[in-house]
């Protein structure tokens, strides 16, 4: 997933909010090296990105810290964190994923701008670079044209793949995505042009300022609380997609490719453990053959067409899955 998901704010391949992008949107594909027929070399070897490695590491060290702070903290600030985390968990997984990179439902505008908000207080890299990285990802699972494959191992495929410049096929593949349907879309322009001053807004500002000013939370413990360890377990959720749900769990749907069914990552991704029906079927809105058990993403998805705001849910037909498992499964439930 991406991968879920498939990036970090932290990316080392000319993350979004390290450059204003007022091209247009086919400058900015160029930009991102997607075209075809670039001639630009890319390089074979892998160099660490030391950046990653140095932020990374002082952003885990200040998430041990964090725990530290939650017996001095107001119980608000702790339920603030948590809703921050589930706003930021549905931005990636109910927006970057199943809309944009899978195109498993369709959203009207209100939805869409709710969702790009959610999705830049994640700060996982914007809309069109996560969605991009994570076509590539089902398209070349656990290849080098992978972003985070998992064949490296768990710690490569978990947070490592941040710590390094992405693999040349990773870039060579990329750029032969069709990803007109991103472009075309305005909100996600809107998202990448703006996406420093969203980030700063949504993932750092809204989060640590709120408790402070409606309940009077130092600002001390807002900020390591509601944005410092609600972003790092974030993070490690999100990757935890790429790793563990790649690595342990059974595969009732399809036992010759990696991804597994894993329940510990769906009760922490909020529903996208169900990883090997996912990639036997990631045209599914739901990412699961359950629906809504243990899924809180597709309640959301289910609650925002009740609303009337999401439309076309797609769905894989029962009789389509039985037959899949009989064929291709490991025979387990």
């Amino acid at each position: 997933m991406l991968g879920l998901g498939a990036g970090c704010g932290l990316a080392p391949e000319k993350a979004a909010f390290l450059k204003e992008s007022s091209g247009s949107p086919l400058e900015w594909t160029a930009q991102e090296g997607i075209q075809d027929g670039d001639s630009r070399k890319v390089p074979a070897r892998q160099g660490i990105v030391w950046r990653n490695v140095i932020l990374m590491t002082l952003l885990h060290f200040g998430a041990l810290y964090s725990l530290t702070l939650i017996p001095k903290a107001q119980l608000l600030t702790l339920l603030w964190a948590y809703l921050c985390f589930l706003l930021t968990a549905l931005g990636v997984t109910a927006g970057a994923h199943r809309l944009w990179s899978h195109r498993s439902y369709k959203a009207k505008l209100p939805l869409r701008i709710f969702l790009a908000a959610a999705n830049s207080m994640a700060f996982q890299n914007d809309i069109f670079e996560w969605s991009r990285d994570h076509r590539v990802h089902h398209k070349y699972s656990e290849t080098d044209a992978d972003p985070h494959n998992a064949q490296r191992g768990f710690f490569f495929s978990h947070i490592g793949w941040l710590f390094v410049r992405k693999h040349r096929d990773v870039i060579e593949k990329g750029r032969k995505l069709d990803l007109t349907d991103l472009l075309a879309d305005p909100v996600v322009r809107l998202q990448r042009k703006y996406y420093k001053t969203t980030v700063l807004l949504m993932c750092f500002a809204v989060p640590t300022l709120v408790p402070w000013y409606a309940w009077g939370e130092s600002l001390w413990n807002s900020y390591f609380l509601a944005f410092i360890l609600r972003y790092t377990i974030s993070l490690n959720v999100t990757w935890l997609v790429n790793s563990a749900a790649h690595m342990y769990g059974n595969r009732p749907y399809d036992k010759h490719i990696s991804p597994r069914e894993n329940p510990f990552v769906t009760l922490g991704a909020i529903g996208e453990g169900f990883h090997n029906y996912h990639h036997t079927f990631p045209f599914d809105y739901s990412a699961s053959e359950f629906g809504l058990k243990f899924n809180p993403t597709t309640w959301f998805i289910d609650f925002m067409s009740w609303l009337g705001l999401a439309t076309d849910l797609k769905r894989v037909p029962k009789q389509m899955i039985q037959s899949r498992k009989e064929r291709t499964g490991d025979g387990s439930a």
